[in-house]
């Protein structure tokens, strides 16, 4: 039985419900390595009990991996949606820088050159607001909002994903456990018929190629006991990896009681229904529309580069130098002798010195000290306000070819939008399909084991009279167990459809 559905087509596999299933009777059935499970980290106590459906979902849920992954994505994605709103936030920012030249360098106050050691402050504290931006702030934050609703659904849909998944495994466990007793009870009603036979043989009743036959069934049936067993240790090991349990050891599930496909009513084939339903309900759908919308705000964003950009900034700044230097009064006054010059009328222009003649006036006596921090600090504020106004007329074309990868962008999300809708309306046909090829396989497959163990006991009776050989009763006992594999196959692959449609028509996996 082949699957043109991808997602079906890999779980079925897992399953074991693409051809896998064992045939007792028939020959020995290849078993499959089990398929590699999502990442996971084994948690180091597992609960223990019989495990249901519901309780294994629950619990690969809790412990997976990959699920994880997709948590700590959504993480970063609000955390960029939180650093994009605050971007429309002014800025703030203070600096602070002390200095120490050596040798000849300028007072960064006064400019005056000073051949000494120097040290120098300087405070800075200045903020920015962006005006007008051509939106791109504002874009970026719708965009960034869209990215993260895109990344939540990704959390669901890896959810639904590791549930079908573990759904598929138990289902498969559950199959094998069935084989198993299937298979041991063939093996016990061929170990009576071996002694039936023994007893016939020492009464004359049948030839000893009778005996030798059943002995010969016998062996096939517990070597395919043991194969049946295998497979249920690899359906369970697998089980158990999705659940990241730390071993598959003493791990057991509880057996459902599922009914027959032939009773329950037909399926109802109504894929077009079922598929408008999932389109409301699927994650992976949301996610790939959110991720087409973000992709057009991506264009707004890149569009915004066309426009000026208008900003308003604002700034307080002081500092200090070692080299500043102050006038302080010593409280102290002193004299300064002025000589007096007299009219010379021979010589105008050469005053004559009066002899002894000098005056004086008392002045305050003064120093020059250096100037302390604080008073610098205070005598050195200054204030700025800003508006800047840049205009981009060439940058490369930039931002053309930015708006162009947008657009670009956009027509890629919107194809994968288009391919998710396809898949799933693809998966949903493909499922109606098979479930309705297994419940009608079913039934014709019941009816043939009616009619084959009705065969089977008449070639019993005859076979126990001597009248068929062993050969003509193992054909009629393989015949019977070929249908009833086959009966089985198609319930299970029944049971499995089933649920993947009632999964999508937001149904809870349960048995």
């Amino acid at each position: 039985m082949k699957t043109s559905c991808p997602l079906l087509r890999r779980l079925l596999l897992t399953a074991g419900f693409g051809g896998m299933l064992l045939a007792p009777g028939v020959g020995a059935a290849q078993t499959a390595t089990p398929p590699q499970p999502p990442a996971g980290a084994l948690t180091p106590q597992a609960p223990t009990g019989p495990w249901s459906l519901q309780r294994a979902v629950d619990y690969a849920l809790q412990n997976n991996l990959t699920v994880r992954q997709n948590q700590l994505s959504a993480q970063l994605a609000d955390a960029t949606l939180r650093q994009s709103r605050a971007a429309m936030l002014p800025t703030a920012n203070a600096t602070a820088s002390q200095t120490w030249n050596y040798g000849t360098n300028v007072d960064p106050f006064t400019f005056e050159l000073a051949d000494q050691t120097t040290r120098a402050n300087n405070f800075n504290a200045s903020s920015q607001l962006v005006l007008f931006q051509g939106f791109q702030l504002r874009n970026a934050v719708k965009r960034n909002t869209l990215d993260y609703q895109a990344s939540l659904a990704d959390i669901e849909q890896a959810r639904n994903d590791l549930s079908l998944n573990v759904a598929s495994a138990y289902l498969q466990l559950v199959l094998a456990e069935e084989l198993v007793r299937t298979n041991e009870l063939r093996v016990n009603s061929t170990q009576l018929q071996v002694e039936r036979t023994k007893k016939l043989l020492k009464a004359g009743s049948v030839a000893e190629s009778n005996l030798l036959d059943s002995q010969a069934q016998l062996a096939s049936d517990e070597l395919n006991v043991i194969t049946a067993q295998n497979q249920r240790e690899l359906a369970r090991l697998t089980l158990s990896q999705y659940l990241n349990l730390p071993s598959p050891s003493g791990f057991t599930i509880e057996l459902p009681n599922l009914p027959d496909p032939d009773e329950e009513a037909p399926l109802a084939a109504d894929p077009d229904g079922t598929y408008q339903t999932a389109l409301g309900l699927m994650p992976q759908v949301k996610a790939a529309e959110t991720r087409v919308a973000s992709a057009l705000r991506g264009v707004e964003v890149a569009r915004g580069a066309y426009y000026p950009r208008l900003s308003f900034g604002a700034g307080v700044f002081s500092g200090y130098s070692s080299l500043r230097q102050t006038r302080v009064l010593t409280g102290d006054t002193i004299i300064t002798p002025i000589p007096l010059y007299q009219y010379n009328p021979a010589n105008p222009s050469r005053p004559i010195l009066v002899p002894g003649g000098f005056a004086g006036f008392p002045q305050p006596e003064a120093r020059s000290l250096p100037e302390g921090f604080g008073s610098q600090f205070k005598n050195n504020l200054g204030r700025q306000l800003q508006f800047s106004l840049t205009i981009p007329i060439l940058n490369g074309l930039q931002a053309r070819t930015n708006v162009q990868r947008s657009q670009v962008a956009v027509k890629q999300a919107e194809l994968r939008a288009e391919q998710t809708r396809l898949a799933l309306r693809q998966n949903i046909q493909q499922a109606y399909a098979d479930a309705i090829a297994a419940q009608r396989r079913f039934s014709s497959a019941k009816r043939q084991v009616e009619a084959l163990t009705t065969a089977y006991r008449n070639a019993e009776i005859r076979f126990n009279n001597g009248l068929l050989n062993g050969t003509e009763f193992n054909i009629a006992k393989n015949n019977l167990t070929s249908a009833e594999s086959t009966m089985i196959q198609a319930k299970y692959e029944f049971v499995f459809r089933r649920k993947v449609l009632d999964f999508y028509q937001g149904r809870p996996l349960t048995l």
